[in-house]
């Protein structure tokens, strides 16, 4: 995987909270999690921290949160977290699932198959598919945590990384996905305390805690992700951040947009000088493979705003898509 538009941190220099959820991640994940939202520590963070409370450590199957985490990115075509979760499959012994989710099949499992269903119409906002959630009540925030979690750093990779698990795309062979994940075999099965990722989050300011996290660690890393997000929109005006928010609540949002045409209309309503970061906040929401070198270059010669900034401004735009998303899939689930 290469990072694109951002330096991370490297491991070796790493301090503080960015050295801290290196480590943890490592050991936890099997792998450092989330390099490229290293400039800003404090969102890195929390998308770890969201990740581990909700998909690692719990009581629902971990095979069944990783159903959901592949079918969220195969919804937002996020190549990257379609290949790694279903490595992270593979290695917890279900490898003709892995090969079913991987290459778009239903699974042959009831409950599997309509886990994938309803993950995948967290991207559509399907009624049909959200409204009867296939889990348990009191598992709800483990399985809406990582089905937001992945939406989240579903954006994040496909903005800021080129999307290749290994070189040359190697994972694409099915020989070499089920050899890579014998590296993560023992991490994957795990049994994490709940919690351990909090005092990572110290210092960051979190509004409430969302009513279906009840009291799990997972309301608390999620608060804290909506947090540190919601610091982009101060690189943005407030005619940006309307237009952001209006756009992502269109009922059409989460449909197929029109190539350009979409963008081209709404940034016309927006003073020209404020239309390049306006343009990278709605295309991380909404298209966030559409991000090109040439429009982080358009943004950053308008300002003086460094790596740490850029990662701020398109967790914003991701943050506002994945709120829309949340208060439909916790409307559809507390009306069960």
């Amino acid at each position: 995987m290469s990072v694109r538009h951002v330096v991370p941190v490297p491991r070796r220099s790493a301090t503080g909270r960015v050295a801290e959820v290196y480590a943890q991640s490592t050991a936890d994940f099997g792998q450092v999690a989330f390099m490229m939202l290293s400039p800003a520590p404090e969102l890195h963070a929390a998308a770890w921290a969201v990740l581990r409370e909700s998909e690692l450590a719990g009581l629902a199957p971990r095979t069944d949160k990783e159903v959901v985490a592949v079918a969220v990115s195969q919804a937002n075509r996020c190549r990257f977290c379609i290949d790694a979760h279903t490595i992270l499959i593979h290695a917890l012994g279900e490898h003709q699932l892995a090969e079913d989710l991987l290459n778009d099949r239903d699974p042959t499992n009831p409950h599997h198959a309509a886990l994938a269903t309803w993950a995948k119409a967290t991207r559509t906002l399907d009624p049909a598919h959200l409204a009867a959630p296939p889990f348990q009540p009191e598992l709800a925030a483990e399985y809406i945590g990582t089905a937001l979690s992945t939406h989240f750093i579903n954006r994040m990779f496909s903005t800021l990384t080129d999307e290749q698990l290994l070189p040359g795309n190697l994972q694409r062979a099915r020989s070499v996905r089920r050899v890579g994940a014998m590296a993560y075999t023992r991490t994957v099965h795990q049994e994490l305390a709940r919690g351990d990722s909090l005092p990572l989050l110290a210092g960051i300011p979190t509004a409430s805690r969302p009513a279906w996290a009840g009291d799990t660690p997972i309301g608390a890393a999620y608060a804290a992700l909506r947090s540190a997000a919601a610091d982009g929109a101060a690189l943005l005006g407030e005619q940006s951040q309307n237009l952001l928010r209006a756009t992502v609540a269109e009922p059409t949002a989460t449909g197929p947009l029109s190539h350009g045409t979409w963008l081209t209309q709404r940034l016309t309503r927006l003073p020209e000088a404020d239309r390049p970061a306006a343009k990278l906040a709605l295309l991380a929401a909404l298209r966030p493979h559409d991000i090109t070198e040439a429009d982080v270059t358009a943004w950053r010669t308008t300002t003086s705003a460094n790596d740490t900034h850029l990662v701020r401004l398109l967790g914003f735009g991701a943050i506002t898509a994945v709120e829309r998303i949340e208060e439909a899939i916790t409307s559809r689930t507390s009306t069960r």
